[in-house]
């Protein structure tokens, strides 16, 4: 199991069943590990291994390492970004539209299909103690906040909108800009001149 340990150490906590043959262990010393609780299935051929030191984020990283265009967004990201108190009970990721469907035992998910310009805006990758993950930047989320607002409801919305232009690292251009592009320039404006005047 040693061997098998250190190929999870090594690539951050997971591994895929392809990478794991190739390395010569055989798939009954997995199913064994996964018996013993050493390692966890996260969906068919990949997996994660149990004693690892996962940080806040370690369910992000599964997400992203399970869809290689997974992109955290929503309200996962605003609550990534501390723009809302609101914690989500699922994780919202999206995907490009066409995308085949992709659902997971855990961590509970919540899949979005984005056209074109509204998935490849705005993404950014962060290398978290758990990994990679893949995660829409703050003026990104509020723009999809806003598009999906009707949704998500009026409170996270008007909450994480409050608590980014308080920011000192606010970047209002890039918000507008953002929402010029994303169609949701006529819905934001309002909220930045009541708050900011």
């Amino acid at each position: 199991m040693e061997k098998l340990t250190k190929i999870f150490k090594k690539h951050k906590g997971y591994a895929r069943m392809q990478e794991i043959r190739n390395l010569g262990i055989h798939p009954r010393d997995m199913a064994k590990a996964v018996s013993e609780g050493i390692i966890t299935k996260v969906k068919p051929g990949l997996y994660k291994l149990v004693d690892y030191p996962w940080d806040e984020h370690g369910s992000f990283a599964d997400v992203c390492n399970s869809h290689k265009k997974a992109v955290i967004c929503l309200t996962s990201a605003a609550d990534y970004h501390e723009l809302t108190t609101f914690n989500p009970s699922y994780i919202t990721a999206a995907v490009p539209h066409n995308t085949p469907n992709f659902k997971l035992d855990y961590p509970p998910i919540q899949v979005y299909f984005f056209p074109h310009i509204y998935y490849e805006t705005g993404i950014e990758v962060i290398d978290t103690e758990s990994g990679l993950i893949k995660i829409y930047n703050q003026e990104k989320t509020l723009c999809d906040l806003f598009r999906y607002r009707n949704k998500i409801g009026d409170d996270i919305v008007i909450e994480s909108i409050r608590n980014y232009l308080k920011q000192k690292k606010r970047d209002i251009n890039k918000l507008v800009s953002y929402a010029d592009k994303l169609s949701v320039k006529e819905k934001i404006l309002p909220f930045i001149k009541a708050i900011v005047g």
